[in-house]
Formats: C-alpha cells, sequence, structure tokens
C-alpha cells in the first residue's frame, strides 16, 4: 500500500470511527432523555391513542377546535405523502401515527420500501411504532404537564414562538432538512436548530390558536367522531356497493375494472356544495359487514381471497388539492354503466387472473370488455383520468413530470370512428407488446426498459402499418374528423397540462396561445398511461421501477406527439419533430425519426400557413368550440376593462425576462375592496425532454412564455401576490422589466407577501376560501411545502 493510500485508508478510518461514536453518544443522549422522561411521567404507552371516539362533550369541542388549527394552519404543509417527516396532521389517525425518518421518496433506493399509508398498511400508533414512527403526542401518563412537556407537537410549536424570525437555510419547506426528533431527542435537536420550530418558516400561531392546540392535548388528545355522511349518502353508498357487487361474471368482471380506475377517486353523490366523499376500495367482507381491507401495493395486485368486494369508504381526512379528485356517481352514470358493461359485453364465462403479467396488462385483462365501452368510459371524465396522471398519489414528481413539456394541448380521437370494432381484433393482437414495466413490480432491474423499449417500437410499427391499412379501405385520407369534438357538450374534450417542475396541473379546455406541442390520444394510449402512471406505479418502488416508468413514458409521449403529427402534411413533419427535438441525443433521435412517427398517409386537411402546427391547433380548437365553451367558469363574473387588459398584456409576456418568474403563482388583485384570484404560470422552454439527467442544461430561458389564467389552478403555489387594481399596470411593467434575480427579489418585496409578513394567514384564509366558493366540489387545502421562504 502506497503512503498516500495508507493516509486516505486512516482517514476513512478515523471518519467511520467519528461516526460510531456520534451514533453511540447520540443513543446514549436519547437514552438518558428517555429514562428523565420515563421517571418523570412513566413509560410510554403507544395503545393511549388507538383511535376511540370521546362521548366528553367538552373533550370533543377541544378536538374540535384543534382540528380548525390543524386544518388552516398545519395541514398546509403536512397531508400529502412528501410531508416533512411523514407527518400527516390531517387526519386524528396521521397524528397518532407520528412522524418517520426515511423519507418516502427515494429515486436512488435499491430495494422497495415497505408502504406507510395511513388507513392501509398499519392501524393504530402499536403498529406504526413497530414500522419506525415516532410520538409526536404524549404516550405517557396523562397530566396537564406531561401531555404538552412529553409532546413533539407542542414542543415544535413552542420553539416557534421562543426562537422568533431566524434566518432559514432552505429556500422553501420541501428543501430543508428533516430531523424528525423523536421526543427523547427534542432537547438536542432544538439547541441545533433554533429556527426549526413549527409552523417551519411561517408566523408563530396566534395565541388562540396555539392555546386550542394546547387546550386539546391537555385534555389527553381526545378524539370525537366526525359528523359523518348524511343518511342519504350512506342510502346511496349502499345502493352502489349492490350494483358493484353483483354475483355474475359480467359485474364481476365490470367491477374490477371500474375499480382499477376509480381506487384514488373521491366520489359524491350530489348536485352541489359540500359533500360527503367515499374511496372505492377492495375488502375481504361483502357489504353489510366491517370493511376488512385488502392492503395491497397495486389495485390489481392478487387480494388473496377467493372473493373480494368492492365497498365504498367515507374519507375522514381533510381534503387537499394535490390528491382531491372528485368523481361523480349518479343515476345517468348507473345507466350508462350498465349499457357500456353489461349490456354490451358478451358471455363471460371465467374471470382473469391475478398473475402479475396478466394483471398489469389491461388489455389482457379486460380483453371481454368492448373498446368502445372501456374508452367512453375513460373519455367522457378525461378530466378525471388524466388529472390521475398529473396528481393521484404522487405529491413530489419532477422524475416522472420530467418527461412531459412545461405546457401542452390534449386532444382525443373520436370514440365513435367506425374502425373502433375492427381496432378491437388489432390489439388484441398485440397484447405482448402492450405489456408494462409495471409487471416487473416494485423491486425492477434497471434496464428492464429495454426490452418495453423494443415491444413499444414494434406495436408502434405495427400500428402505423394498420391504420394505413384501415384509412385505405375507407379511402379517406386522416382529417379533423378523427378528433373527439365532446359530443358538443363535454369540455373535456380538449385539455391543457402544465408542468410546474415537480408539480403539475390540468385544466379543462385548450388555455392560451398554441403551444409548441400537442398530443392527440386514443384508447390503447390512454389506458396505457393509466397503467403505468397511476395503476402500476409505486412510489415506494425501488430505483429501477422508478427508472423504468421514467423512460417508459417518454416512449408514451412521443407517441401522442406522433399522433398529431401525423395530421400535418408529410413535407412539413420532420421539421417540427426536429424542432421539437432539438439536440436530442442520437438514440432520442432515431426513435423519433422511426417508426414511430413515420406515417406514410398524406394529410386530408388543407393548410394555409407556413407554421402548420399552430394552425392545426388552431382548427381543433375551432371543432371543439361548442363542447370547450360550456366549461366551467373560475371566476363569478368578468374583471373591469383595465384589469383585463393588464393581466392580458402580463399574459402576453415571453423570453428570458419571464424566466426570473416562479413557477407558480397566485395574484389577487383588489378591485374596491374585492378580491379577484388569478394563476400566473411560468413555462419553462426546453431544446427538448428526451433526457431524465441535466435539464438545465436543455433550458431555454429566451424562449420561456407565461401563462395567466382566471381563478386558483395548481396545489402548490410559490408565492402570492397581492396587487390593488390601480396598481396592477405597475406590477406588469415589473416583470415586463425583469433582468435578473435581484430584478425579481425587488418585485417580490413590493408587490408579494412573504411568507414572514403578519398579514399572511389573514391572506391564505382568504385564499382558502376563495378556492371553496371558486369550486365547492374541488374545495380542498393549497400545500405550502414549494412556498418561497423569505
Amino acid at each position: 500500500m502506497t503512503p498516500a493510500c495508507a493516509g486516505h485508508k486512516l482517514a476513512l478510518d478515523m471518519k467511520a470511527l467519528i461516526l460510531v461514536v456520534s451514533v453511540v453518544l447520540l443513543g446514549s443522549c436519547a437514552g438518558v432523555a428517555r429514562n428523565q422522561l420515563d421517571q418523570s411521567y412513566g413509560p410510554a404507552d403507544p395503545a393511549r391513542h388507538q383511535k376511540a371516539a370521546s362521548t366528553d362533550p367538552a373533550a370533543a369541542e377541544s378536538w374540535q377546535k384543534a382540528k380548525q388549527v390543524f386544518d388552516r394552519r398545519c395541514v398546509l404543509c403536512h397531508a400529502c405523502s412528501d410531508a416533512p417527516c411523514q407527518l400527516s396532521l390531517a387526519s386524528f389517525e396521521g397524528i397518532a401515527r407520528g412522524t418517520n425518518k426515511t423519507p418516502v421518496y427515494d429515486g436512488g433506493r435499491l430495494r422497495p420500501a415497505d408502504p406507510t399509508r395511513l388507513f392501509l398498511d398499519a392501524h393504530g400508533p402499536a403498529e406504526w411504532r413497530k414500522r419506525g414512527f415516532s410520538a409526536v403526542l404524549n404516550e405517557r401518563a396523562s397530566t396537564p404537564e406531561a401531555d404538552l412537556d412529553a409532546s413533539v407537537l407542542f414542543r415544535a410549536l413552542r420553539l416557534k414562538q421562543d426562537a422568533g424570525a431566524k434566518p432559514l437555510p432552505a429556500k422553501t419547506a420541501a428543501d430543508a432538512p428533516q430531523s424528525c426528533p423523536a421526543i427523547e431527542e427534542f432537547d438536542r435537536f432544538a439547541a441545533a436548530s433554533p429556527q426549526a420550530g413549527m409552523p417551519y418558516g411561517f408566523p408563530a400561531l396566534s395565541a388562540a390558536e396555539s392555546g386550542a392546540i394546547a387546550g386539546w392535548l391537555k385534555a389527553g388528545a381526545p378524539y370525537a367522531n366526525p359528523a359523518g355522511p348524511s343518511p342519504a349518502a350512506l342510502k346511496q353508498a349502499a345502493r352502489w356497493e349492490a350494483f358493484f357487487n353483483g354475483d355474475d361474471m359480467k359485474t364481476r368482471l365490470m367491477s374490477r375494472y371500474l375499480f382499477e380506475h376509480l381506487f384514488f377517486a373521491h366520489i359524491y353523490f350530489g348536485e352541489t356544495g359540500p359533500q360527503a366523499f367515499f374511496r372505492m376500495v377492495r375488502s375481504k367482507t361483502p357489504p353489510g359487514q366491517p370493511l376488512e381491507l385488502v392492503a395491497a401495493r397495486r389495485p390489481y395486485d392478487d387480494p388473496g381471497v377467493a372473493r373480494v368486494y368492492y365497498r365504498l369508504q367515507p374519507v375522514e381526512e381533510t381534503l387537499v388539492i394535490k390528491t382531491h379528485i372528485p368523481y361523480r356517481l349518479d343515476d345517468a352514470r348507473l345507466e350508462k354503466f350498465r349499457r357500456w358493461f353489461i349490456d354490451n359485453m358478451a358471455a363471460v364465462t371465467a374471470l382473469p387472473s391475478y398473475d402479475p403479467e396478466t394483471a398489469s396488462n389491461p388489455f389482457a385483462t379486460f380483453r371481454e370488455i368492448p373498446i368502445r365501452s372501456r374508452y367512453r368510459f375513460m373519455l367522457e371524465e378525461a378530466h378525471f383520468t388524466v388529472s390521475g396522471f398529473i396528481k393521484g398519489t404522487v405529491c413530489r414528481g419532477q422524475i416522472a413530470l420530467g418527461v412531459i413539456n412545461d405546457r401542452f394541448w390534449v386532444f382525443f380521437l373520436n370514440p365513435d370512428l367506425p374502425t373502433l370494432d375492427r381496432d378491437a381484433e388489432f390489439l388484441a393482437g398485440q397484447a405482448d407488446y402492450l405489456r408494462l414495466p409495471s409487471e416487473s413490480g416494485s423491486n425492477a432491474f434497471l434496464l428492464d426498459w429495454l426490452g418495453y423499449g423494443n415491444k413499444e417500437m414494434k406495436f408502434l410499427q405495427a400500428k402505423a402499418e394498420y391504420v394505413t391499412k384501415v384509412l385505405k379501405i375507407l379511402d379517406k385520407p386522416p382529417t379533423l374528423d378523427l378528433l373527439w369534438d365532446g359530443d358538443g357538450v363535454n369540455p373535456s374534450a380538449g385539455l391543457t397540462l402544465f408542468r410546474h417542475f415537480d408539480q403539475g396541473s390540468v385544466v379543462q379546455g385548450l388555455a392560451g396561445a398554441p403551444p409548441k406541442t400537442a398530443w392527440i390520444i386514443g384508447y390503447p394510449l390512454l389506458e396505457r398511461i393509466h397503467y403505468l402512471l397511476v395503476a402500476g406505479f409505486d412510489i415506494y418502488g425501488n430505483v429501477g421501477h422508478q427508472l423504468n416508468t421514467r423512460i417508459y413514458m417518454d416512449f408514451l409521449r412521443m407517441e401522442g406527439e406522433a399522433n398529431f403529427l401525423a395530421l400535418l402534411p408529410r413535407a412539413t413533419r420532420k421539421s417540427v419533430r426536429d424542432h421539437w427535438y432539438r439536440g436530442a441525443e442520437s438514440r432520442a433521435k432515431e426513435y423519433i425519426d422511426g417508426v414511430a412517427t413515420q406515417f406514410p398517409l398524406e394529410t386530408g386537411i388543407a393548410f394555409k400557413t407556413d407554421a402548420p402546427a399552430q394552425e392545426l391547433m388552431l382548427m381543433g380548437r375551432e371543432r371543439l368550440l361548442p363542447a370547450l365553451a360550456r366549461k366551467a367558469a373560475l371566476a363569478r363574473d368578468k374583471a373591469a376593462p383595465a384589469v383585463q387588459a393588464a393581466i392580458g398584456r402580463l399574459g402576453n409576456l415571453e423570453g428570458r425576462r419571464v424566466s426570473f418568474m416562479p413557477q407558480l403563482a397566485w395574484l389577487i388583485v383588489d378591485e374596491s375592496g374585492a378580491e379577484r384570484y388569478f394563476t400566473v404560470l411560468h413555462n419553462n422552454a426546453h431544446s427538448n425532454i428526451s433526457r431524465l439527467l441535466d435539464e438545465e442544461k436543455r433550458r431555454l430561458p429566451d424562449e420561456d412564455t407565461l401563462s395567466v389564467l382566471e381563478g386558483l389552478v395548481g396545489a402548490y403555489p410559490n408565492v402570492f401576490y397581492r396587487v390593488k387594481a390601480g396598481e396592477l399596470p405597475s406590477f406588469v411593467e415589473g416583470v415586463e422589466r425583469l433582468a435578473s434575480a435581484s430584478d425579481y427579489a425587488r418585485l417580490a418585496a413590493r408587490f408579494g407577501v412573504a411568507a414572514t409578513d403578519p398579514d399572511f394567514w389573514k391572506v391564505s384564509d382568504r385564499v382558502i376560501e376563495a378556492f371553496a366558493r371558486q369550486s365547492p366540489i374541488d374545495a380542498a387545502l393549497p400545500d405550502y411545502g414549494r412556498f418561497e421562504l423569505r
């Protein structure tokens, strides 16, 4: 061994020794603190907070007062699966579960993690302690002193009040280091991180708010049952459970298909106003008996029982925008389900297996259900279906969302095309090529995507040959008739998707000027995206599973784009494609220039300009106009002309100046005391999005744009702007003049509501109330995990 190597080994040995000593010392300190707590208040008993409703009216009232504070102050950072320390404060179960030091999102995880989903993977604090969770409530003897002093929750709130304003080590709460101290570690944590009290980065709770939580804790942290669904809602739930659980084979196959597409939905029955929401779940027990949930990673995993039952479970936790995806069941829907799935299905003699290769492939599993029925089901609620891709259970998805552009339009193939029935036979013959990486499960090999990519290529080649043959038989070139027009009434016929770095939004309609790219989605593509990103994706999966999913989504994105390109004049397709993929690596170009985008027939659409892609988008929007005109407004009335003019000017800005703007901002305009809300979206331009890493190297800030939507869109605002109507032109001028980060800092200082602003919570409350007025069915809470901490 050379001296240099020996010295290097000695340094490593010393580091290892220091690490071991540090761990031992920390463990010793925690042990001393635990002994002191045990001596003062007795040993911890996780069963103390096993959920049980209190019958004491005073205790119930203390819980309701505390819950109001949790909902308006704490859930705003602690609800989704990426909540700091996995601490969910949106339900009593989440509070009693506590914290976990292991992050859910880990892009380098070599083996899949054990899922830690509330209400499903464990029940009660004692079970969660076995899974590595630490209490935030006092689990020792209940005395007023112990219920505060031995509570991490109270100590974190008090730390915020004691520390005052301190410099923060993170730009957002999501970027902050996570220590997740147990009560035995809290003193050392507080000494080392005095600025880390809760709410992190935001103003401390008021005396009344702190008092409500302290009062609840001193009462022993009791739980009181919520009012729950109304008798009418429960009657509807029972009616639908009876429908889903018929004994005949057709119903059982239908219900399995519906569950695999609705498991993430918040189901409701009413027309308007506040609703009781339900989840569709799998149970080992039939309707009328207590639920016995099937805790599987995926909705199509083997339930482990001879027969599974589909039940409706009330949603108890506070609703948050990121995971609140409403789906309505009513008489009209029931009739459609009967028509699509029961009446149109041929006799079903056997149910499909739960073998992973079969269950992960909907084209094999549900081949007995007519394609037209499956497509109609997904298409008529296309906004819901696509929201599953963008929202669903994934709360932090920059790896997955890096596969889409920051703004693009989506059209859908016409479900009434006469060829759709013929397509069923074609797809049946392609089932092997339509297999998805999710069949490899959550512990996938890193390079599995190569095999699936080859299958996708073979499918696209067969598809191009098939479509060419069909169109020649029909003796009709492709025209705008291929696009679904929403039957003239469905505003989901055209959608706009936005990406805000590691989050996304989808809105009905084709918002703004024509974007850089557009997709056309038909049934096979729509179904595969669902089973890739929603039904088949596991946030607890290993790096292979995550990578394979991301890369395969590249193929599906390019397929959607290729469908759009096929309607352009043949001579222009390559130049448009090359513009979309400037600087792409050779392998990506081989794919892009290969069979995936080579459609041999000429378009039947007459073009008049030298910008055919944008012209096609505008013609598509014109075709959908009757349906899109029915889109629900996000604002109750029109803004004043001067406000509209300034907002229009803001939405037309582009170039490097807008590159300094945050990804998602909520703009509050004060019109003589009445507040009007807008969403300002920063669309980041890229030369291409065909690579997983080095996104910054592919950024084209000179091509950035802004989109401004009236109303509130998105789940994770980065900033609030508060502007008087008369000052709105000055705000727009400020954005027009941006030339540096310091320019933006001055703009934000003048018009932004800082996270430390004493009025922050008042503004937050008004925003939440405005969102509820905007759409009562969609009413839910935003997440401030990405809010700029200044």
